[in-house]
């Protein structure tokens, strides 16, 4: 029970846009949720990390991987093997990061290990990335990273409602949904990266190019959405699109990102509409 207090207390800290529709959902599809952003997000914090330079963050990413794929079930979860591997950066990786093994472990047994292949693939794919300075030359070169990123995550959405409510659900169009929140995070970050010397936009490319490949997926997406019946996955789906939408039009209006106040409005009407 503490252990899932504090993830919710996490998760809710880490990611506005996630934390509503995941503490909505149901009991054991929630824990099962939860540990999968919470996992993802603390290899994330790596990849993303200001000061370690490329190859630390790449063999971190990697350690992580490979600790992960030895893990058969939470009760034999090696904890301390994950602990000791991160113990030299207790003072420079979050929290979010350092306590990866508490969250691997708060899914559900039967699902956890699905959720521990998903990190483990994704870290070994930002470990490239990362030792490739993220170069993205061409629209391959944003697919790729987009779905290592993000994309990806759609895919462990899809395996996670079957699992649990046995629905399912397009994998095109889910992977589409994690490239397009991936985007808008792009633009949203754009000055930042570019501060840091990353460049995620293919050659050639401009915002507007990007503002239509943010749309491209995320619409192909939304039009998926309005064929699936009322459910779950269709309600937690609801309030990250939504916002995404909004975060591009506000950057379209030259805001940095969209505003507390706005993204209360936008749970309120959702709520309202439920």
């Amino acid at each position: 029970m503490v252990v899932y207090q504090e993830a919710m207390h996490t998760l809710k800290l880490t990611s506005r846009t996630f934390y509503l529709p995941i503490v909505r959902l149901p009991k054991g599809l929630r824990e099962a949720v939860a540990s999968g952003y919470l996992c993802l997000r603390a290899i994330d914090e790596v990849e993303d990390h200001p000061t370690l330079d490329a190859n630390l963050k790449a063999r971190i990413l990697r350690t992580i991987s490979l600790i992960l794929q030895a893990q058969t079930s939470g009760d034999t979860f090696s904890h301390q093997v994950l602990e000791t591997s991160l113990m030299e950066f207790h003072d420079v990786l979050p929290e979010v990061t350092l306590r990866l093994g508490e969250w691997a472990c708060l899914a559900p047994t039967f699902i956890a290990p699905r959720i521990w292949e998903a990190t483990a693939a994704m870290a070994d794919r930002m470990a490239h990335w990362a030792t490739n300075e993220f170069e993205v030359l061409s629209i391959a070169d944003l697919d790729r990273y987009t779905y290592g990123v993000a994309g990806a995550v759609g895919l462990l959405l899809c395996d996670l409602w079957a699992w649990f409510e046995k629905i399912q659900i397009h994998r095109t169009y889910a992977i589409q949904f994690g490239r397009g929140l991936q985007t808008v995070n792009i633009l949203r970050n754009r000055t930042e990266d570019l501060d840091r010397g990353v460049n995620f936009f293919p050659q050639g490319w401009d915002e507007e190019r990007m503002f239509a490949y943010a749309r491209e997926n995320l619409d192909s997406f939304s039009a998926y959405a309005k064929t699936l019946p009322k459910t779950s996955f269709k309600t937690f789906v609801e309030i990250p699109r939504a916002l995404a939408y909004a975060t591009l039009e506000a950057l379209e209006r030259g805001e940095k990102k969209l505003s507390r106040k706005a993204v209360l409005s936008i749970v309120k009407q959702l709520e309202a509409g439920a």
